[in-house]
């Protein structure tokens, strides 16, 4: 009973890093459902079985990018650490998932896509913003514990990983140079959270 649903999500998996590929190469309108299935190795009709039609398996990538996001969950702020080490640990969260390879192909497509038809991906945009929402309670509670007085807890949280994305995710995404190495790393997030904290107060 396991053997044949176990094949089914190999299959599932492998329709939708084709049609990542794809995307990535062609767009999303030039990208026809027998090229995916040729790449995936697939037949068309197992494609339509999965995914009934190009719209629904852009929504899965988008999907897959949204659990991806998800899988990085916010901390609470906690008053018994200092500020600089819960900084440290967020950040580090954040560069894990900016690193990874499969995230990184998943927003190349989104973004991409976005430009050209930005409905498409009207409401992962929703969904990111109010995960950005996790991290503006995090530093209204700093500043209700009497840190980061100088935080704009609107403006901070866009500050924060936008320094972090510059470095992390943009030259990644879009001139597809490759992730940053373990001493690279270690840089970029110790002078984003010094930094901060010298704006942040």
């Amino acid at each position: 009973m396991n053997t044949p649903l176990k094949l089914t999500d190999r299959k599932r998996q492998a329709i939708v890093e084709a049609a990542i590929a794809e995307f990535r190469v062609s767009g999303f309108e030039s990208t026809s459902m027998d090229k995916i299935a040729a790449t995936a190795g697939v037949s068309k009709r197992t494609v339509y079985n999965h995914f009934p039609s190009k719209d629904e398996l852009f929504a899965q990538i988008l999907h897959e990018l949204w659990n991806s996001s998800m899988a990085q969950e916010q901390q609470p702020y906690d008053p018994a650490v200092p500020v600089r080490e819960q900084l440290l640990a967020l950040l580090w969260k954040k560069m894990a998932m900016l690193q990874d390879s499969y995230f990184l192909d998943l927003a190349r497509v989104a973004i991409a896509e976005s430009i050209h038809s930005p409905e498409r991906a009207q409401e992962m945009v929703t969904r990111l913003t109010r995960k950005e929402e996790e991290a503006v309670a995090w530093l209204r509670a700093a500043q209700a514990d009497g840190k980061l007085t100088k935080a704009d807890p609107v403006l901070a949280p866009q500050m924060l990983t936008g320094q972090l994305k510059t470095f992390a995710f943009w030259p990644q995404v879009t001139l597809n140079q490759p992730p940053l190495d373990a001493a690279m790393q270690k840089k970029v997030v110790e002078a984003t959270v010094d930094m901060f904290l010298a704006y942040a107060g």
